[in-house]
């Protein structure tokens, strides 16, 4: 394995985070070993998953998820802290990965979350690998956050949305970054569009979802998902948002300014970047798709590696 062995920091991105599991499986078929994790968000999950053994299993029950079904597991609960609960899909984690502490694993693992009360990231290295997961991917006014060891846990992407640093001291040939917030090239994917009436749906129950959890709309503001945030009278073209997608795009951007930070701070041998366009953040019903995308953006880096290293 001389040459082979490779430290991988995942990203938060949520739908995105599906290439995570193309890359480890183009690193696998290549014959690479992976002798530590580091993740935040789906990043910790995926990065668990694998660190446990049991990606696989998890890769073939995502991929078997309808939109319908994802709406289900969601869990939402208006007035909570969060708006989703998403304890259901953590059920289903648990039942994949079984009882395990971190500290049983194979490959030294760590899930980067974020205290909201001391404003601090937060290496969860220690103790049952779901309770990690779960505190990871609490992402701000939409999953509610996890309370561990006397603490206030939320999304690690708030403050290290590419978590490099504890990778750093692993014992690896290549260090290898996985961002999820690569450059947007061309419009937004959204693969097999619903109906018009099912997508106004969707996007109406997204917007009171998210208007639940802010003050941001006064409370007699009306329910139209597709609100026009901008002045129509202006000539230029602007996309049209609605509240959870300004919501959304929010975060997007300082997490990838936040990355950029961390790239200069903890250069990787190798970046992979999945641009923001890949899907939207619940598509969680593509991972067939996106998982093919971070096959081949992994197979793209990984060549030219070949070409510069030959």
């Amino acid at each position: 394995m001389a040459g082979k062995r490779v430290a991988l920091a995942l990203g938060s991105g949520s739908a995105r985070g599906y290439a995570h599991i193309g890359v480890i499986e183009e690193l696998r078929e290549r014959g690479f070993e992976i002798v530590g994790i580091a993740g935040s968000s789906m990043g910790a999950l995926v990065g668990g998953l694998q660190a446990a053994g049991k990606l696989d299993d998890f890769t073939e029950w995502a991929k078997s998820l309808t939109q319908r079904a994802i709406l289900r597991l969601l869990d939402p609960k208006i007035g909570a802290a969060g708006v989703l609960r998403a304890e259901k899909i953590l059920d289903a984690v648990r039942e994949i990965l079984g009882e395990v502490t971190i500290e049983q694993l194979s490959i030294p693992f760590t899930a980067v979350s974020t205290d909201l009360l001391t404003g601090k990231s937060v290496w969860l290295q220690r103790g049952p690998v779901d309770a990690a997961i779960r505190a990871s991917i609490a992402i701000p006014g939409v999953i509610v956050p996890h309370v561990l060891d006397g603490r206030l846990l939320a999304d690690g992407g708030i403050l290290d949305p590419l978590p490099m640093a504890p990778i750093a001291a692993v014992n690896a040939d290549l260090t290898i970054a996985v961002s999820l917030a690569g450059s947007e090239t061309g419009t937004e994917s959204g693969g097999d569009e619903p109906d018009d009436a099912t997508s106004r749906a969707r996007m109406e129950w997204l917007t009171r979802v998210w208007r639940s959890t802010t003050a941001l709309f006064d409370s007699n503001q009306s329910d139209d998902a597709t609100a026009e945030l901008v002045d129509a009278s202006k000539e230029v073209s602007v996309p049209k948002l609605g509240s959870f997608e300004v919501m959304n795009r929010t975060i997007d951007i300082a997490q990838a300014a936040l990355a950029r930070h961390t790239l200069a701070a903890y250069p990787p041998d190798l970046l992979i970047e999945v641009p923001r366009t890949v899907c939207r953040s619940l598509d969680f019903h593509r991972a067939a798709e996106v998982i093919d995308i971070g096959r081949a953006l992994t197979a793209e880096v990984l060549d030219e590696h070949e070409k510069t290293t030959a």
